[in-house]
Parts: structure tokens; C-alpha cells; sequence
């Protein structure tokens, strides 16, 4: 958890803390521990109203996302500023770039600017890994990853954080290549020993082999049969985050214990507003969120043979989070560079 740092001693200019910077100091683990210690308390102490949204082109968003504490120990304004080009992909860049402006609650003063593309990755990835330390098998050994774009590496390295005996992650895309290319990546990256990598061209397969399944794409067509999944498997569905958008079908969500990120979830993701309209399951079906879950007032995985699901569409409450530690980490790593 990351050490309340007293803003209004902060007098020097906002500093802008770059994706190198952001990576140098950051680890899944940090922010993972970070995040549960600090969401339940401050979920009641951040005011968060929902993203503003506005179409900029007939395929392209502004998302705004505003939070703001009344806690001493949370002394924040933040605003994440996000927008969202699919077409991208065919640029070879990322879909979703953003920025974070952090601002001092007591003062007002502009803190400091971040890369929000890296601290959206970051901070999905690692409630992603969070939910699963409750909801997936102690002893899973195997991952698949559907999709293989920025988010995807993330999402690998943040469940391997939580679930080390993970041996083998398979990663399929719908352009094979891709899939390939980061199964290579992975496999030269260091502190991954022991772990295999592998792709595959055929989901429909390999769904049956995934104690855990992470699901990150844009698709608007289920891409994971629920009757496919193994028994004990955790589907953590991450991509979608509009009515038409899904990555699962109704039996997935059917077969599963569900829990989401937040409410919200019930009203923007594809998967949940469907089985909902379809009578699949209905609202009180939910088990639970995450806060409940790390309170220990929702029971999280009960057996090694039920099947979980995690929804999750993000928030501006994990967003200034994330900022926080991401800030009081650079502020006591410069100190320590001056001493």
C-alpha cells in the first residue's frame, strides 16, 4: 500500500511521468497488493460519476473519467482522458491511448501527468490477476490467452504474478501471426522459466485444456463456448466494454459463478446485458464484485470442480488508485536518487 504523501508540501512543478519511468517503478505484484488493500476503503470515500463518452468519429471515442477522494489518505483529483480508435490495429498501434492528469485535493495544483495507456494495461491486467487470486484454482497450471494485442502481455505476466504455478500459456488471435509473435516475445523475456509458451489457430481446441481463460478482445461474436470449459476453469473476461460487444456465449455465463468488477459491468458489458435480456440469468444471479470479495462478504471460488467468470469493464476508482502509487513511488525514488 502505498505511504499518504502530504500534497501541500508539493511545490514544484507537475512532473510527467513517462511509460519507461512508469515501468522502472512499477510491478504487478505492487500494484496488485496496492489495490487490494486500498479498493474497499476507498470505495467509499471516492466520488466517481460515469465515463463520459462521445463519439468523435462514426468509430472513434473521447472518453473522460473523473475521480475524486474525501479521504485524508487518498489527497486526489484525478481525470483520465482516453481515446479510442480501433482501426489502429491495422497501424500496428494500440486501439485505446490516454493520459492521467492527477491534481491535489487540498490545493488544487496540477501533480503530475502519466501515460494512461500504460496505467489503463497495468491496472486491468492487475485486477484481472486480483479476482483470480479468489476465483481461480490454487494449483492452475494452465492459461489460455484470447487475443493477442497490447493488453494481452499484461494479463499473462499479472495472472502468472498471482497463479506461479502456472506452467504453460497458450495464446491464440484471429491472425495467427500475432499470436506466434508474442508466444516468441514471452519465451525470451527473463523470470519466466519453467513457464511454456505456445500458440494456437484453433480456440475451439484448446478452450477445454484452460484451468484459467482471459479473454481480451473487441469481438462482437462469442469466442468462448461455455460448454467447452473444463471443470474448474475461471473465465476472466476483459475486452468488452459495449452492449454489442461479447467474448463468451450465454452458456459460459450460464455455467458460472459470476462476479464483476462493479455495477457497472451490468449495464456495459455485451456478455451481462445479453444473458440478461435473454433470461440466461437475471441481475440477483451476480455473486458478488471485487470489494465484497476482498472483504470476505462474498464467498469466492467454494470447490476445485465450479466453474467461475469475472467481469470486469474498469473504473475511474482502480484509475486513481493506480495513479497514486504510481506518483508516491516516483516521489520516493527521486528522494532516494538526491540522498
Amino acid at each position: 500500500m502505498a505511504t499518504p504523501i502530504d500534497t501541500d508540501t508539493v511545490t514544484t512543478s507537475p512532473v510527467f511521468i513517462s511509460t519507461a519511468v512508469l515501468r522502472s517503478i512499477l510491478s504487478y505484484k505492487s500494484l496488485i497488493s496496492h489495490l487490494q488493500t486500498s479498493l474497499p476503503a476507498a470505495s467509499l470515500s471516492l466520488s466517481t460519476p460515469p465515463r463520459h463518452s462521445h463519439a468523435t468519429t462514426p468509430t472513434s471515442s473521447l472518453l473522460l473519467m473523473p475521480s475524486w477522494s474525501s479521504s485524508s489518505s487518498l489527497p486526489y483529483i484525478g481525470v483520465k482522458l482516453v481515446t479510442y480508435n480501433p482501426q489502429n490495429s491495422s497501424l500496428n498501434l494500440p486501439g485505446v491511448h490516454a493520459t492521467y492528469v492527477l491534481f491535489s485535493s487540498h490545493t488544487g495544483q496540477t501533480l503530475a501527468l502519466m501515460d494512461a495507456t500504460e496505467l489503463t494495461l497495468l491496472r486491468t491486467a492487475s485486477i484481472s490477476a486480483l479476482a483470480s487470486s479468489y476465483l481461480s484454482n490454487n494449483d492452475a497450471r494452465v492459461l489460455i490467452m484470447v487475443g493477442a494485442g497490447y493488453l494481452a502481455p499484461h494479463l499473462i505476466k499479472a495472472h502468472l504474478a498471482v497463479r506461479p504455478n502456472l506452467q504453460r500459456v497458450i495464446i491464440w488471435n484471429r491472425t495467427p501471426v500475432k499470436a506466434t509473435a508474442l508466444a516468441s516475445d514471452l519465451r525470451r523475456e527473463k523470470g519466466f522459466e519453467g513457464v511454456v509458451f505456445d500458440s494456437c489457430e484453433c480456440l475451439e481446441e484448446v478452450i477445454i485444456l484452460g484451468d484459467i481463460v482471459s479473454c481480451a478482445t473487441n469481438s462482437e461474436a462469442a469466442l468462448v463456448a461455455g460448454e467447452r470449459l473444463k471443470e474448474g476453469a475461471h473465465l476472466d473476461l476483459v475486452g468488452s466494454f459495449t452492449k454489442t460487444m461479447r467474448e463468451c456465449d450465454d452458456e459460459a455465463i450460464r455455467r458460472g459463478r459470476l462476479f464483476v468488477d462493479h455495477e457497472g459491468a451490468w449495464e456495459e458489458a455485451g456478455e451481462l446485458v445479453g444473458a440478461f435480456e435473454r433470461g440466461v440469468i437475471s441481475r440477483e444471479d451476480v455473486c458478488g464484485n471485487l470489494v465484497e470479495l476482498i472483504k470476505g462478504e462474498k464467498d469466492g471460488r467454494k470447490d476445485s470442480r465450479e466453474i467461475t467468470v469475472f467481469k470486469s469493464v474498469g473504473s475511474g476508482v482502480v484509475d486513481i488508485l493506480a495513479a497514486q502509487l504510481i506518483y508516491e513511488t516516483y516521489l520516493k525514488e527521486s528522494y532516494k536518487k538526491q540522498i
